[in-house]
């Protein structure tokens, strides 16, 4: 046999993992790291042409779309773009020699399709909110929230632990990605040039744009100010700002597309684990826990299914102080409640009908309980928001206390059958409708009309809190009369004539409240003028 031949066959074979293609170990820093103990090989085959090019297309429009100082359009343009672009890398042809081996299916496809379908449609609906919504506090967690819903829409994950390293990995994979990127470009230049191919057809029909564009603009005056309004002035911060977004999306993209075309195999951390902890060692403590709860429980319901004698008999207490007293207190208890749950449930030991007796007795008692504790903290924010105005953070912790008594709900439906495999998808999952729910109800606008309708009945208002809230608000600030409707709105007004929107970062909310100061607009008077110097 040839020495090369001889050398061909005693080379290692390529490992093979996930649904997508055969994977080998690439070069460099970030050849083959592993997370966890767990290996992470990356795709054998480098990046088609057409992948590489989808990822730099949609790089540029996220460069020319987004608005990085503000919610807008631009943003769920760029989501959209992003998604194109995976699934045209993820449908790319490559040329697999015939030799190369099968890939190694290890999960249901057909149940991460589904899984994966569902995060991007969260990922780019959460962007999409900056087009509806001009709040910013909730575009960031929107923001924020998305990083996530896309880290498990490429790397998956179904339990807690594989969903954390989905979520590690993903900013990962982007370093890993620039090798395999290069790798790509490299095979295409030696197989024929596809490269320069791509990168000429990309100049010439800048070309042609820049040259007809220029005939149109010059011929008609009312295509010349479309095209200065879809145009941005081009300066020195412009094309930084450029570069930095298509550099910041390309590489996100990158890594992206490096892990859907070889998935890494985390079925090893989704597996339950051992149970070492035997019968008494949690079932004691839990039962005393129950019992603390259970005496708590009573007491509250007399709150919230009595009279309010309780309450002012207690040494002058009032509603107001009751519920500052005690919501964040309450707050904390229901999410040290799910930790404790969530351990017992992992390392309780369910062998015998006795054991799975005492996991749903003892476990469901204690999340039924919780509730009574959630709707006691949401009764007493509801106290609170109706004696000092409703805020951001009063909305947003509400949220946040109905979520995690959904996700006491659904604990108590896993308890059925102990077996909760979805249960760790379906929090998550409830956690982005809650925030998109929130989205929906606009915070901002309900903050100030509810805020006004206390100020309707007990005469007191925070002006200077409202003249701080988002345009989202403006149409119930409308609602204000004299020097209260012209203290809250010139502000928003300031800022509105101040920060002009181009195409890429129209919003909704802020056009509403353009044509609603248009249409009857503040009149500066002096005490507002004096407020506001």
């Amino acid at each position: 046999m040839p020495q090369g031949a001889t050398a061909l066959a005693t080379r290692p074979q390529p490992a093979q993992t996930g649904p997508g293609m055969p994977v080998a170990p690439l070069h460099g820093p970030w050849a083959n790291p592993s997370i966890f103990g767990h290996r992470w090989p990356g795709p054998a085959l480098p990046p088609a042409p057409a992948a590489i090019s989808a990822l730099l297309i949609a790089g540029v429009m996220a460069a020319l779309s987004i608005p990085l100082d503000r919610a807008g359009i631009g943003w769920l343009i760029t989501a959209i773009a992003g998604v194109a672009a995976l699934t045209a890398a993820r449908m790319a042809p490559h040329r697999i020699s015939p030799t190369a081996p099968k890939p190694l299916v290890t999960r249901t496809r057909n149940t991460l399709t589904r899984a994966r379908f569902g995060w991007s449609a969260a990922t780019v609906a959460l962007l999409g909110v900056g087009t509806f919504r001009s709040a910013g506090w909730l575009f960031v967690l929107c923001l924020l929230t998305a990083i996530l819903t896309g880290a498990l829409a490429v790397a998956g994950g179904r339990s807690l632990r594989s969903m954390s390293v989905a979520t590690i990995m993903t900013p990962l994979a982007g370093f890993r990605a620039l090798n395999w990127i290069r790798r790509g470009l490299a095979t295409a230049g030696r197989a024929g040039g596809s490269g320069l191919r791509i990168t000429a057809t990309v100049a010439v029909s800048l070309v042609l744009l820049l040259v007809f564009g220029s005939l149109f603009a010059s011929a008609d005056a009312a295509f010349a100010d479309l095209i200065e309004a879809a145009v941005p002035d081009i300066s020195a911060i412009t094309i930084v700002r450029w570069i930095f977004v298509f550099l910041l999306t390309t590489f996100i993209l990158g890594g992206a597309a490096f892990l859907r075309a070889a998935p890494p195999n985390l079925d090893g951390l989704d597996s339950p684990g051992k149970r070492r902890v035997a019968r008494l060692e949690w079932a004691v403590p839990l039962t005393l826990l129950v019992l603390l709860f259970a005496m708590f429980v009573a007491v509250q319901l007399t709150v919230l299914f009595g009279d309010s004698k309780h309450v002012l008999d207690t040494d002058g207490l009032t509603y107001a102080e009751y519920a500052r007293s005690g919501f964040w207190q309450l707050l904390v208890v229901t999410g040290l409640t799910l930790v404790v749950l969530a351990g017992a449930a992992r390392w309780a030991p369910r062998g015998t009908s006795t054991d799975r007796l005492l996991i749903r007795g003892i476990l469901g008692l204690l999340a039924a309980l919780t509730l009574v504790i959630v709707a006691s903290a949401i009764h007493r924010m509801d106290l609170y928001a109706d004696t000092y105005g409703l805020t951001r953070l009063r909305v947003l912790v509400a949220v946040c206390e109905l979520w995690l008594g959904l996700t006491f709900v659904l604990i108590l439906i896993a308890g059925i059958r102990l077996k909760a495999a979805w249960l760790p998808r379906a929090v998550v999952a409830l956690g982005v409708l809650s925030l998109l729910s929130l989205a929906v109800a606009n915070p901002d606008h309900l903050i100030a009309d509810r805020n006004i309708t206390r100020f309707e009945q007990t005469g007191r208002i925070d002006r200077s809190y409202l003249s701080d809230l988002s345009p989202d608000a403006v149409p119930a600030l409308t609602r204000l009369k004299g020097d209260d409707r012209t203290c809250t709105l010139i502000p928003i007004a300031r800022d509105l004539a101040d920060n002009t929107d181009d195409w890429r970062a129209w919003n909704l909310g802020r056009h509403q409240a353009r044509e609603a100061l248009k249409a009857n607009p503040p009149y500066p008077t002096r005490p507002c003028l004096d407020l506001y110097r």
